[in-house]
């Protein structure tokens, strides 16, 4: 016997902000789509239509609905930003990126002709702005400076 859901019950004012929030204003699709996923359920419209309606997946819309019922005292809007993602931070930023181009544009050492990809690399260490870089993520820096 499948399990009965709990259902969306937006309030007079929470439906109002949502639709003002669809209606109006540039935000991102996932948001759009995250307030018109509450509206639905909150018409009591089953899943089926709502992924048929929307182009979502089951799984969206448990999320949703999920968090929408874990909201405890926040705002309907809060409902639906998402969280910072994870994922592996960025080593080279700006401060390394400017150091790679200020090397790339200096005289190169005298033993050479000009600067190469690993001897930028190599200096960067020395200078110690990163503790290691390959060449091949000198060469991504040097081609966004482009």
């Amino acid at each position: 016997m499948p399990r009965k859901r709990l259902a969306v019950r937006l309030t007079a004012e929470e439906r109002d902000v949502l639709e003002q929030f669809v209606a109006h204003g540039k935000k991102s699709a996932r948001a759009i789509n995250r307030a018109r996923i509450l509206l639905l359920l909150d018409e009591e419209r089953s899943e089926t239509d709502v992924t048929t309606i929307l182009g979502v997946s089951r799984g969206t819309i448990y999320n949703v609905r999920k968090k929408y019922l874990q909201k405890a005292d926040e705002h309907i809007l809060d409902v639906l930003h998402e969280a910072p993602r994870s994922g592996r931070p960025i080593k080279i930023d700006t401060r390394v990126a400017a150091h790679v181009t200020m090397i790339a544009c200096s005289d190169p050492p005298e033993e050479a002709g000009r600067w190469t990809l690993h001897m930028i690399a190599d200096k960067l260490v020395q200078l110690e702005v990163i503790d290691s870089i390959s060449h091949e993520s000198v060469r991504r820096t040097l081609k966004k400076t482009n």
